[in-house]
């Protein structure tokens, strides 16, 4: 089992994304960033496991319909603060919003390119971005961030602190695909599949497969556009999210030691 990784049964792609080499030598603090997918299928075990979290914010980027959708379990007692935004932060997750043009594995690759373009600007995803970034620079809890299936909308938001605390671009990457990996990935995919075809219909294996996974490309195509954009990362993360030079140093004073 990958040491990021927290086994349970229905709360898939549950990870701590702490612990990577960072900034000036110095490593990610662990036991404090936790991503995962949605929580409405979490086992009476899945919820003792979380509450030995001890988490102090969970922040939530499905829009409403989907949180309608997929209640969160919580363990009884639970008193961490829930954030999330009032209006839809992706109308579908990205993997759902992609199978409607999607009929083969690379239309659903190419899908998934296409809404990545965009995904660093998307209108009600950014406020949660920015709230991210506010409950991590001040609050000393353990945090959970999370979205429907962990992959997209959190993928993205984990990629942004990363390179904000000094992660190599490698170590980005291998975190963002661990997705792939992590945990019950067959229940993970079996559980989208349903979802994707509920909506779409028929919609063969290697296609739901393709949209419920990550890719590199993925990622890159996200980059891509903000430098095309914006230049560099660090001039969107000040631009759009707020996160300038003296935020970056305080967070990099909170989640890393060593």
């Amino acid at each position: 089992m990958n040491q990021h990784v927290l086994p349970l049964e229905g709360v898939h792609n549950f990870r701590d994304y702490g612990g990577y080499a960072g900034a000036d030598g110095a490593h990610l603090r662990t036991g404090l960033l936790w991503r995962s997918a949605q929580h409405g299928d979490a086992t009476d075990a899945d919820l003792e496991a979380i509450r030995a979290l001890d988490l102090g914010t969970v922040i939530d980027l499905r829009g409403p319909s989907e949180r309608e959708a997929k209640p969160c379990r919580r363990y009884p007692g639970f008193a961490a603060e829930v954030l999330h935004h009032h209006d839809e932060t992706a109308g579908l997750a990205l993997h759902v919003d992609a199978a409607k043009d999607a009929i083969s594995a690379a239309e659903a690759r190419r899908a998934m390119q296409d809404l990545y373009s965009g995904i660093a600007w998307r209108p009600n995803l950014v406020p949660m971005l920015r709230r991210y970034f506010d409950v991590l620079e001040g609050r000393v809890s353990a945090s959970l961030v999370h979205c429907v299936a962990g992959k997209d909308r959190t993928g993205f938001a984990v990629a942004m602190l990363h390179h904000v605390l000094g992660v190599h671009a490698d170590d980005i990457l291998a975190d963002y695909l661990m997705t792939n990996v992590a945990g019950r990935v067959e229940a993970r995919i079996a559980a989208g599949a349903s979802q994707i075809r509920e909506r779409y219909g028929a919609i063969d294996d290697e296609t739901v497969r393709t949209l419920m996974g990550v890719e590199e490309s993925y990622l890159a195509e996200a980059f891509r556009t903000i430098r095309e954009r914006h230049g560099d990362l660090d001039a969107y993360l000040a631009e759009v999210l707020g996160v300038d030079a003296p935020r970056v140093a305080a967070l990099r004073a909170r989640y890393l030691e060593g």
